[in-house]
């Protein structure tokens, strides 16, 4: 094993331990409201994910509130693609 893969496996393990002990001390609610996810991502972040349909928002029948996937919104904000937020002249 060379040394960058045992270092990108140590990494991940880090990673993965660290979710798992805040999960165990603060369990994080499966749905973040608009609200929420605006404050931990940005307004503009956010916009621009549903613009693009990289997020769908969730509405239960019961509430006027809009609920997005906290596994979606994390997975769109590790992978966002630098190119989205160049100018189009940049590009």
């Amino acid at each position: 094993m060379e040394y960058k893969e045992l270092a990108m496996l140590l990494k991940k393990a880090t990673e993965q331990g660290v979710k798992n002990a805040i999960k165990e001390e603060h369990p994080v609610p499966d749905r973040l409201t608009k609200a929420d996810a605006y404050r931990l991502y940005g307004r503009s972040n956010v916009d621009r994910w549903f613009r693009e349909g990289l997020i769908s928002p969730q509405q239960p029948a019961n509430t006027s509130q809009i609920f997005l996937d906290r596994s979606e919104l994390e997975t769109v904000a590790a992978s966002s693609n630098r190119i989205t937020y160049l100018p189009v002249a940049d590009r």
